[in-house]
């Protein structure tokens, strides 16, 4: 005899699938509907949230340190920013500007030489690099053909296997979500599968993009969960956010750069020359371990972003330094020559117009490659009075909008 707990209570030829009163099953005509309201809200979002959403820029602009990883925020200013009458300066944290303030930058100082009547935008981002600046010129620069793209080369990246990204050891580094997730291969990078698949899908995706806009522009770059139970740091820890209404973070305002910044500008203690307290030290010792050019996983990343640049019709300039050749140790000093001769003979050869300025003084250099203020003054002031970037610049543009 069978046990009452083993025997059937539905009708025969059914499931014994049971579903709980609680399960919420759609009808065919219900996920269409859905997917009405869904799909439109993912495509119109970012496009509306565009509108609503006040983002003031001026003429020295940059983006807000704290903003460095708002890709959809920087594809939003690019798109403003596409006009004949300015020039895109496209770099890492030199063209950004580690020590200095955004009136302090090299393309603040260009604006100010009123070169030919362009404006040059500093469309440079902190913590960039080669590999990462050509995902970004890939997925987030909307350049028009014809626009005029100043791209500085540092020859930084260069210095040695874990900068170059192709050394075998594991390194972490900024920018991950922009390089290579597949081809080409970099050893050093070991992100499973699924964070390779999710950087792929998030640069591909403007409503994913928006998602982390609203994180790092009011969020404090975490998710609204993250968020919530952010603690004090305090012991024992309190959590300030758990009871606020997450709405209310939004302002509907794109947060800007601080007016004081302790880490920049003159008044910081960081914006000081390279050789330190040390008066009249003009030779460094640094030794560093070159990667030759034809092994470099980052000049080879920066001439296929040329590449990429001047086939989508885009009007590029590069600009080789300034690195601080005073930092190098005098037989240091041949390998960084021969590779920074090798990349001119290469513009050359691909018949792209480029300026090397004469090295600046020492005691202009915060590091190996940044410039202080009053070098990043030099060096607008050496950019302009360059014969080749005088022709290439040419004639005054077309108006463009009032800034």
């Amino acid at each position: 005899m069978a046990h009452p707990a083993s025997e059937s209570n539905h009708a025969p030829g059914t499931s014994d699938l049971v579903f709980s009163p609680s399960d919420l099953r759609l009808t065919g005509r219900q996920w269409l509907l859905a997917l009405a309201l869904v799909i439109p809200f993912i495509c119109l979002a970012p496009r509306v949230w565009t509108w609503i959403e006040r983002f003031d820029t001026g003429p020295d602009y940059r983006l807000p340190y704290a903003l460095s990883r708002d890709y959809w925020l920087y594809e939003r200013r690019l798109t403003r920013e596409t006009v004949p009458s300015q020039v895109i300066v496209l770099g890492d944290s030199v063209v950004w500007g580690e020590y200095v303030r955004p009136d302090g930058t090299w393309p603040a100082f260009l604006n100010r030489t009123n070169a030919a009547g362009y404006h040059f935008v500093n469309a440079g981002v902190n913590g960039l690099f080669p590999l990462a600046l050509e995902g970004l010129v890939d997925h987030h620069a909307p350049l028009p053909r014809g626009q005029k793209v100043l791209l500085q080369c540092n020859l930084l990246w260069m210095t040695s296997p874990q900068a170059d990204l192709s050394s075998e050891k594991e390194e972490h580094f900024n920018h991950a979500r922009l390089v290579p997730q597949f081809s080409p291969r970099l050893p050093c990078y070991r992100a499973d599968a699924t964070e390779r698949l999710g950087a792929v899908v998030q640069r591909s995706v403007p409503f994913l993009g928006w998602v982390n806009h609203l994180q790092d522009a009011y969020f404090q770059q975490k998710s609204l969960p993250g968020w919530t139970l952010a603690d004090d740091g305090g012991d024992p820890p309190k959590y300030p956010n758990a009871q606020r209404n997450p709405l209310a973070q939004i302002t509907r305002q794109v947060p800007p750069a601080p007016l004081v910044d302790p880490d920049r500008g003159p008044d910081s203690p960081r914006h000081r020359s390279w050789s330190g307290q040390t008066p009249g030290r003009t030779n460094g010792t640094t030794r560093f371990e070159w990667v030759p050019l034809v092994a470099s996983q980052q000049w080879a990343a920066f001439q296929r972003m040329v590449e990429k640049l001047r086939t989508r019709g885009a009007d590029v300039f590069v600009v080789v330094g300034p690195f601080n050749e005073h930092l190098l140790a005098e037989d240091n000093r041949p390998a960084f020559r021969s590779r920074r001769d090798d990349i001119v003979a290469w513009l050359s050869r691909q018949q792209i117009p480029h300026a090397v300025p004469a090295t600046l003084p020492s005691e202009l250099y915060a590091d190996a490659s940044h410039p202080l203020t009053a070098g990043y003054e030099l060096l607008a002031q050496r950019t302009v009075a360059d014969p080749e970037f005088r022709r290439w610049l040419g004639t005054a543009p077309a108006p463009g909008p009032s800034r």
